[in-house]
């Protein structure tokens, strides 16, 4: 298991979301490239995330017919970093270290697990070096 990006469930938002032209167009072009290329990966927590936002707390909800079409044709082929003991261990440790809360050290955990030297994210300092891996924000004006 090796990419380069890993893609935090805020991109797969957008991509579904064209309520912000901009934010969805980059977020396209994300999702665009990491299925074309390979290159990218995402772990199950953004899938629950994504499912979960999509179903329910989206401006315009997907029904269970497209929320699958999406998992199946968009999520699965990235997903890359499954549950495990030791994802939960590394998690922790990155909670410790970073000071992040829980959920966002399991994301850094996944892309660090998956070998990612980058992980495009709105939700974290743009920027930030945790290791190995660098925090990138694309939306960012």
């Amino acid at each position: 298991m090796s990419a380069e990006v890993f893609i935090d469930t805020n991109v797969f938002i957008y991509h579904l979301d064209a309520t912000d032209p901009r934010k969805h167009a980059v977020a396209e072009q994300i999702v665009r490239d990491g299925l074309a290329t390979g290159n990218a990966c995402i772990s199950f927590q953004v899938v629950q995330e994504c499912l979960n936002t999509a179903t329910r707390k989206a401006e315009v909800a997907l029904d269970t017919d497209a929320a699958r079409s999406y998992m199946d044709t968009v999520l699965i082929p990235l997903l890359q970093v499954p549950a495990s003991a030791a994802l939960y261990h590394r998690a922790l440790d990155v909670r410790a270290r970073w000071q992040f809360s829980f959920y966002d050290a399991l994301i850094v955990a996944a892309a660090l697990a998956a070998g990612c030297s980058r992980l495009i994210s709105e939700d974290l300092q743009h920027g930030q070096r945790v290791d190995s891996l660098t925090i990138h924000n694309p939306f960012r004006a």
